[in-house]
């Protein structure tokens, strides 16, 4: 790596320990100040943001982006708009840093106490969707963190627009200049350093596709919190309301393909294939969407695309959808353990026995009863924004909140005791 960047990179650690250090003990006033004021320096200086995303949007189709990839980059006024009021609800939060949570006294007289208190550094890798870095810099800031962040080289123009109008905004109103901090460079070797880079950084938390994943799990050796990937699931049981699974179903897979809580797999019980497949792959298919059927979807809707055994596993990020019919709920569940990514799976059923079933036997971050897949989102769960959706199960799981930037501490009173 270019000693230059491994310099910077360096330099950049130590002015965000130093930073970390103020963001500890900052008061909720001075973060939701700062937080306004970052919602403002965006929204002022929207036609800049976009003209620099026309930029990347252009490189990226000269590089051969796809058209999800394209579409998880783009930005226009109305998400310029969205990442500012994500800063404002930030705001508008609970401060999870001092938080109490337990306060006991021993027989010795200690009286012993959980508090909530900040991570440090955070380091964040991600790629394609620039409004990460609005949302990352706001989480951190409010639940007293330092951050680092290394979006993709597709998205440097926009990142460096963004992330300058926010750390700037941010200085001004008394934040020190390491609490947030852009790598700007396209070499991929920084993204490599930053896995390595203990001495500064508290956790490292990737977004990223399969590629971004590996290279983590074989370089960092600084603690991770794994953001997942997500092979989602829908599946219709044979009490499903069908005209509810369809809507579910299309929402799921149409309304937002591109992003990782679309559904990628449909199952269907058998006893309603019959009646529910025709329409819904009709439906689909009219909204573009490609169908990949396992051997006995394909006798019940002729012409559509064989399933190979690779498609039960593949997050498509795009209008594809892999079909399969099941014998039961049990199936179904199994289906999913053995195949899903641990992001968000969902049921369609009228049938208490099997929701209950569905939702404690499938093992992801979120499972759903009669609902979308697409709503397992920071925003949409009152969170504000989000980090990410860590399918890991150690420290956090789901969307990252506040509090899941958050580690806890013991105080503890005495008066002279000693052991």
């Amino acid at each position: 790596m270019d000693s230059k960047l491994q310099i910077m990179l360096v330099e950049q650690g130590e002015k965000a320990k130093i930073a970390a250090r103020f963001l500890a003990t900052a008061s909720t006033d001075l973060k939701n100040q700062a937080l306004f004021a970052m919602a403002d320096a965006l929204e002022a200086r929207t036609d800049q943001i976009i003209a620099a995303n026309a930029l990347d949007l252009a490189q990226g189709e000269l590089n051969g982006l796809t058209p999800a990839l394209l579409e998880r980059l783009s930005l226009n006024e109305s998400r310029v708009k969205d990442m500012a009021q994500g800063l404002r609800e930030i705001a508008a939060l609970t401060d999870p840093v001092g938080e109490m949570l337990g306060m006991w006294r021993r027989p010795n007289g200690l009286e012993i106490g959980r508090v909530r208190t900040p991570i440090g550094v955070v380091g964040i890798i991600y790629e394609s969707r620039p409004n990460v870095t609005a949302d990352a810099a706001g989480l951190c800031l409010k639940s007293g963190n330092a951050v680092i962040l290394r979006g993709g080289e597709e998205a440097l123009n926009s990142n460096r627009i963004i992330a300058s109008a926010i750390a700037n905004a941010a200085i001004a109103c008394g934040i020190p200049a390491g609490a947030i901090q852009l790598v700007d460079s396209e070499d991929r070797a920084a993204a490599v350093f930053m896995m390595k880079m203990n001495k500064f950084l508290d956790v490292l938390i990737p977004r990223g596709g399969k590629g971004l994943k590996q290279v983590v799990l074989e370089n960092a050796s600084v603690p991770v919190i794994m953001t997942g990937m997500g092979n989602c699931h829908v599946y219709v049981d044979a009490r499903a309301d069908l005209d509810k699974a369809q809507r579910i179903v299309f929402n799921a897979k149409v309304q937002r393909p591109s992003v990782c809580n679309a559904a990628e797999t449909l199952l269907v019980n058998q006893e309603v294939a019959q009646a529910f497949l025709p329409v819904m792959l009709r439906e689909l298919q009219q909204a573009g969407v490609e169908i990949r059927g396992c051997e006995r979807t394909r006798a019940i809707v002729p012409g559509i695309k064989e399933a190979q055994e690779a498609d039960w596993d593949e997050e498509y990020l795009d209008l594809i959808i892999a079909v399969k019919i099941v014998d039961s709920v049990d199936e179904a569940i199994a289906h999913i353990n053995n195949h899903g990514t641990g992001h968000s799976e969902a049921i369609v059923s009228e049938n208490y026995s099997s929701v209950r079933s569905f939702l404690s036997g499938v093992d992801a971050a979120a499972v759903y009863a009669n609902a979308s897949t697409r709503f397992t989102d920071g925003n949409v769960f009152g969170f504000g924004a989000e980090m990410g959706i860590s399918t890991q199960k150690l420290h956090a799981r789901g969307p990252m909140g506040l509090q899941e930037l958050t580690t806890t501490k013991f105080i503890i009173y005495g008066d002279g005791q000693i052991r």
